[in-house]
Formats: structure tokens, C-alpha cells, sequence
């Protein structure tokens, strides 16, 4: 399956995260998670959060799988053909201890056809030999 066009590094970052009243580019917010992963880890829950709504967006499969803890991770990823995601609210971050940290969100899709959809979670998140990872959710 081919992939969704790319940001340029001067485009505004899908995830929606702002400096001030300034949304960040996707070159200083996730493209530098997405697109240099094995240099540049997320250095926190939060943005990995977004970077892997930001990979949803821009159907980056290998980079959802691989941020994945592995105890949880699906063998593959499918896209559903046609869906537009419509922004990420950040609602929580709490970092338990070193290790743990949790991060709650909204994020908006629309299948074709289909009515808008909200999906409401509150993820776990475990850091790893550097980096941190996806774990699971509880859907709100």
C-alpha cells in the first residue's frame, strides 16, 4: 500500500503542537522522530503520542510497529482506505516514575462514507534502553 504524501519540513506538523500561538513545522516537531528514528528517539510519552498519531496520519506503519513495546505489538498494520484524521487534542501527561508515563487524548477521524468518530484514550507508555514505547490503552 502506498503511502501518504509527506510533509514538507516547512509544513505545519499533523499532530498540531504549537510554540506560543505557532503551530510547529513537521521538521521541529515529529518529522524528526518519523523520519530519522534510529538517531532521534522521542525524548518523552507526549511526543511519542503525537509522533505516532502524526505516523496514522501519514500511514507510516513501520514506525507505529516499531514504537510499539513488543508485548503488545500486532504482527502488521492496516490503513482503512480514504480516512481523514482531523486532529489530536493532548488532554493529560503524567510521568509516573522514570519509567512509566501515561498520556490522555482525543484524536478525530472520518471514514468515507462515514459520520466522524472521536477516539478518547488514556495510553501507557514504557521507556526502554533510550527510547520510549506504546504499551496500550484504555478507550474513554
Amino acid at each position: 500500500m502506498a503511502q501518504m504524501p509527506q510533509p514538507t519540513a516547512s509544513q505545519a506538523c499533523p499532530c498540531g503542537r504549537q510554540a506560543g500561538k505557532r503551530a510547529l513545522t513537521y521538521a521541529n516537531c515529529c518529522g524528526r522522530y518519523l523520519d530519522h528514528f534510529e538517531t532521534t528517539p522521542a525524548p518523552d510519552a507526549e511526543s511519542l503520542m503525537r509522533s505516532r498519531y502524526s505516523a496514522f496520519v501519514l500511514e507510516r506503519g513501520h514506525y507505529l510497529l516499531a514504537t510499539w513495546h513488543a508485548s503488545h505489538r500486532p504482527a502488521s498494520i492496516d490503513f482503512d482506505p480514504g480516512t481523514k484524521w482531523l486532529g489530536l487534542e493532548v488532554r493529560n501527561h503524567r510521568q509516573l516514575d522514570a519509567a512509566h508515563a501515561e498520556v490522555e487524548f482525543v484524536a478525530r477521524q472520518k471514514s468515507p462514507g462515514g459520520p466522524a468518530v472521536r477516539l478518547h484514550e488514556r495510553s501507557r507508555f514504557v521507556h526502554e534502553e533510550g527510547r520510549w514505547y506504546y504499551v496500550d490503552g484504555d478507550i474513554a
